[in-house]
């Protein structure tokens, strides 16, 4: 039984468009990771994805999450990327858009987690495909750069800030955790140049 009608060409059109679809794919997940601009005749390009030292991967973390825990409060993210649990996946109620119950956590890009009533409930802050990015200082190109992913869903509106502070002294992952509204946290990440 054969269900479709009659294509034959239809392996070369395949071929033709298989490379635009990957491009495509590629281009929505890293192309959200990016930032160009030009200030004073010079040319400025941030890319979190780019490999540096000590994070091959640039800011995107080999277990596929980065979890920061402060006062009670535990935050989940992957900036540029949804969250990917191979292990100690976030067990909280009211996951239902980030990926339900079984999945929770994995249908999202930042997640937070805090204590009501005695038992965890998280709430999702935001989405790769909604982040935008600013710079930190619009004086001083060189300092980094803010992602804020963002959630505006019916029950409230949501925010994570990271700001990646560019510094020749060294690493260090996420740090500084910061509740800065009702449902807005905020970030620094320093890295190497």
């Amino acid at each position: 039984m054969t269900i479709g009608g009659s294509f034959p060409n239809r392996h070369p059109l395949i071929l033709l468009l298989l490379p635009l679809i990957f491009a495509t794919i590629v281009t929505s997940v890293y192309g959200t990771c990016q930032l160009s601009f030009e200030q004073g005749n010079k040319l400025y390009n941030y890319s979190l994805t780019n490999p540096i030292r000590n994070f091959p991967h640039g800011i995107l973390s080999e277990d596929g999450f980065y979890k920061v825990a402060v006062n009670g409060t535990v935050l989940w993210f992957q900036l540029c990327d949804a969250m990917i649990f191979n292990h100690d996946p976030p067990t909280c109620v009211e996951c239902g858009d980030c990926g339900g119950i079984s999945r929770c956590g994995m249908g999202c890009s930042a997640l937070v987690a805090n204590i009501i009533g005695g038992y965890p409930v998280c709430t999702t802050l935001g989405y790769s495909s909604s982040t935008s990015f600013e710079l930190i200082d619009k004086t001083d190109p060189l300092k980094g750069i803010t992602a804020k992913l963002s959630n505006r869903g019916s029950k409230s509106n949501c925010s994570l800030a990271v700001s990646v502070v560019c510094d020749t002294n060294g690493v260090q992952g996420p740090q500084t955790l910061e509740l800065v509204g009702t449902c807005d946290y905020a970030l620094v990440w320093t890295a190497t140049l």
